[in-house]
């Protein structure tokens, strides 16, 4: 058995504010390490630049996307009526990818033309088309349920 744990990729907005860097991040991370993940947080890993530096943004893009190419899954937060938008392109590129992906939503608005799903359809075109609910998260809490699709893709 191959010791490496595998990766998944945290796709969220929380590392803009210090308020949810500090409060909200350490319970997803905790949450999915449980599970045996390595859990890469694009502000912890690629975070570390100087802002004052020409084309800062262009290499933490870059940083970014390569991450979701060699991360094994994808983890997305998706709250917000839209979602953020850089979640949605990280998203959108695992999807793009063939990796599995899972998602989190907490917010109880609606943001969505259908009435299956509650976000924009196109966040689902990366989960099965039956039991699409086992790979949607509504509580932290949830990211540990071993029925729930990401704790059997952890153990797999």
């Amino acid at each position: 058995m191959n010791n490496t744990a595998r990766t998944i990729y945290l796709a969220s907005p929380y590392g803009f504010s210090a308020q949810w860097k500090r409060l909200l991040l350490p319970e997803f991370i905790g949450a999915l390490e449980a599970l045996g993940l390595e859990v890469w947080e694009p502000f912890a890993r690629n975070g570390q630049v100087n802002l004052a530096e020409p084309g800062w943004a262009y290499r933490v893009a870059q940083r970014d996307l390569q991450d979701v190419r060699d991360a094994d899954a994808l983890f997305a937060i998706v709250n917000g009526t839209p979602p953020d938008e850089g979640v949605m392109v990280e998203l959108g590129a695992a999807i793009a990818l063939g990796k599995p992906t899972f998602l989190f939503r907490d917010d109880f608005r609606r943001c969505t033309d259908s009435e299956q799903y509650p976000l924009n359809l196109m966040l689902f075109a990366g989960l099965p088309e039956l039991e699409w609910q086992k790979y949607v998260y509504s509580d932290v809490s949830e990211i540990n349920d071993p029925q729930k699709a990401l704790a059997c893709w952890a153990r797999s």
